[in-house]
């Protein structure tokens, strides 16, 4: 196993951030780690990059204490909460980025990996949102590491530059290297990872394939132009969610035909119909949700083991 955490628990004063948590990164693959602001995702990152210790349990990065100079040495990290220097230029933040490392890549292939030719020579405080990203993300992998982690790596990316990091982090998995992915964009993790693991309220209450996931949620998904009522439409027999999207409607339902019939004796004008299976989307939501419920936690605890 490239990275286990083990039984591990984390408290923050009062607030226990992770409970009891197990689960392994193999090597070679990409996970992504799901969970709703505040599960315990960003402290998990912490604890297998060495700056964070937990309070029971124990953490291994390739078989090893993560804050040991031979296993830094393998690893690249991109966070949310990252202190750059403004003023250093984007290639000077890089070439002394790669320099901590024994066997850093190019720095013309660094830059080229992360879209940055273009802006090489522009002060890091002059970038915008989604440039910075990308410099982090360079920096991340510019000491050609042996595992990846990226806590939500697309934050303000724009599309096209949101695919191309795909793109590039999936030439790094073909490379043999191993990422550990947070997102909040479910169909990142659904794009990209071969395991996902769920958390929330600091427990992992789910794992698998992105198939595996999905298929735990059966049903299908409407799209629909409509002038109902939501609280009218998440009342209708078999509709398990719905939310406002713009001007459709998105609908979470068991079966599509009973629901598409009660939409159209209601909404004669209903327009816009679109019916597809339920997404990593409607899994996601449905099993945070549910693991709220009482009666709900011993199954999400065995769901975990």
């Amino acid at each position: 196993m490239v990275a286990r955490l083990e039984g591990i628990s984390k408290q923050y004063g009062d607030v226990r951030a992770l409970e009891h948590v197990n689960f392994a990164v193999k090597a070679g693959e990409l996970v992504a780690l799901l969970g709703p602001n505040g599960a315990g995702k960003s402290t998990a990152i912490k604890l297998l990059l060495g700056l964070a210790r937990p309070t029971a349990g124990q953490v291994t990065v390739f078989g090893g204490n993560p804050v040991e100079p031979e296993v830094r040495m393998r690893i690249g990290a991109m966070l949310q909460v990252a202190k750059v220097p403004e003023t250093l230029r984007v290639a000077e933040h890089i070439d002394l980025f790669a320099s901590y490392y024994p066997q850093p890549l190019p720095l013309a292939e660094t830059l080229a990996v992360a879209g940055l030719e273009d802006i090489k020579d522009r002060a890091f405080g002059d970038l915008s949102g989604g440039q910075k990203q990308r410099v982090l993300f360079a920096l991340a992998l510019c000491g050609d590491p042996d595992v990846l982690f990226l806590d939500e790596p697309t934050v303000g990316l724009d599309v096209e530059a949101r695919r191309m990091l795909w793109q590039e982090i999936r030439r790094l998995i073909a490379r043999g290297k191993t990422v550990l992915l947070t997102t909040h964009y479910l169909q990142e993790a659904d794009e990209l990872a071969d395991r996902v693991v769920v958390i929330n309220q600091g427990k992992v209450i789910v794992e698998g394939t992105p198939a595996e996931i999905k298929a735990r949620t059966a049903g299908r998904r409407i799209r629909c132009v409509s002038s109902l009522d939501l609280a009218e439409v998440r009342g209708m027999a078999g509709v398990l969610d719905a939310r406002q999207d713009r001007e459709a409607l998105e609908i979470h339902v068991a079966e599509a035909e009973p629901v598409l019939r009660q939409l159209l004796t209601r909404d004669q004008q209903l327009s816009g119909v679109e019916v597809t299976s339920a997404g990593l989307e409607e899994a996601f939501l449905a099993l945070t949700r549910d693991d709220k419920k009482p009666g709900n936690r011993d199954q999400s605890d065995r769901a975990a083991r």
